[in-house]
């Protein structure tokens, strides 16, 4: 039985770096993959995620509309502009670092916004859904006008 050479790795050394090389390069694909974008475009997509999930939410609550078309239309938007998911948005823009701690709070925040309100009604009154809305559209806009 040959003796084992010292200067070289062990197999388990071995397939300890060839991992680490491995991660390394998978995360370098990641990061390539991913869009440059600046401040000021990461503050477009944080604040259209956010008022896409209000209008989604209200339109749940206070109108039995559970399609959550204004979030699966601003998905499709980033798709095919920037190669991202509202998900990622959350994930790599929010300040959770997460899309469920993201989405958590996003309810939590509105359903306390929607309370003080006074409940659907009061929200309706003083034009919430319509101000969600015109934003929207004018942060759709702007998405759709990035390069």
């Amino acid at each position: 039985m040959a003796e084992a050479d010292p200067k070289r790795p062990g197999p388990r050394l071995t397939w300890v770096l060839a991992g680490v090389v491995a991660t390394a390069l998978l995360i370098g694909a990641w990061a390539s993959a991913r869009p440059y974008l600046d401040e000021e475009t990461e503050q477009l997509l944080v604040q259209a995620v956010e008022t896409a999930a209000r209008l989604d939410l209200y339109g749940s609550r206070c109108r039995s509309d559970v399609s959550g078309r204004h979030i699966d239309n601003l998905n499709k938007e980033l798709v095919g502009k920037l190669r991202m998911t509202v998900i990622d948005v959350q994930d790599d823009l929010f300040p959770e670092g997460s899309y469920r701690r993201a989405q958590e709070r996003l309810q939590r925040d509105f359903f306390n916004e929607l309370k003080e309100a006074g409940g659907c009604k009061g929200a309706k009154a003083a034009g919430l859904p319509k101000q969600l809305k015109s934003r929207y559209d004018g942060l759709m806009q702007e998405i759709d006008a990035l390069p």
